[in-house]
This record gives C-alpha cells, structure tokens and sequence, in this order.
C-alpha cells in the first residue's frame, strides 16, 4: 500500500462575474437615496457680516424665508422690488402660516416646539418686509427666529 503525502487542496478562483452587477446596484442605489438641493433660489441677496454667530444644529428643524431681489431670470414677471420666497416659489406675507404648517406637519409632535424659522435676507431690504414678515410669523405663532449672516472678517 502507497501512501500519498496529503498536499494543501487549491481553492477554487472567485468568481467575479457578478461584480459588474453588484457595482451598478450600488450606484443605482446611491443615486436613488442621494437628495439633491430641493428649492432654487429664485430671489439674490447678500447676507450681512456678524461677529457673534451661532450654527443651527438640527437643520431639519428650520424653515427658511428668503427676501431678496428676484435674480434677473425673474425680473420681467415679478419686477425688481424685494420678494418673499417660501420653499420655491415667489410668495406673500399671508403665505407664511401655511407655510409655517406645512413644515410643522413633517416634523414630530415631540420635536415641534423646537422649529426655528431662518431669515436669509439681503443687507439692501428695507426693513418694512421684513418687519411684515415678523408680525406674520409672530401671529402664526412662530416665535423663534434667526437671521442668517456670514462671519465678520477681522482686521
């Protein structure tokens, strides 16, 4: 009887036929969750300087009201005077509540006592709209309120 040396057994090749496939569901499936920039600033504004500045943490929790000049796509519809935009359209001052409980109705019932609403507006407004724009958040019942700017460059 002849004994054979047991030598280590090759293992059999990957197979990697199937890794094209694999490849485009990972980038079908990226491409479907990806979200992209929901609104288009219809209006243009400059946000003035700061020095003291916070950074919003939960930004699920922000609505945000641009007022601006429409940019110059818009300006033979809507003029060139300042703009409300809420989401992305072009809006009034009486649009805000709905506005405000359209956004409300998307967050949690525990979470909805922390929504802030964030005013983008430009450094050339007057203050009219925009103290129109406060009474009407005011009234609806939205009582925290920011105002974005950008950080003050320092000398």
């Amino acid at each position: 009887m002849q004994f054979e040396k047991k030598r280590g057994k090759a293992q059999p090749a990957i197979s990697t036929a199937s890794l094209p496939d694999i490849i485009f569901m990972l980038l079908f499936f990226f491409m479907v969750v990806t979200v992209l920039r929901d609104t288009e600033e219809k209006v243009s504004y400059i946000t003035p300087s700061a020095s003291e500045l916070t950074k919003l943490e939960r930004k699920s929790l922000v609505n945000t009201i641009l007022i601006g000049r429409p940019k110059d796509k818009y300006q033979k519809t809507y003029g060139s005077k300042p703009r409300i935009q809420l989401g992305d359209k072009f809006s009034d001052v009486t649009d805000i509540p709905l506005f405000l409980e359209e956004h409300r109705e998307t967050v949690p019932e525990k979470q909805q006592g922390l929504i802030m609403t964030s005013l983008k507006v430009d450094g050339d407004v007057t203050m009219g709209i925009i103290s129109d724009v406060k009474t009407a958040l005011r009234k609806a019942g939205q009582l925290k309120v920011n105002y974005s700017a950008k950080v003050k460059e320092r000398k």
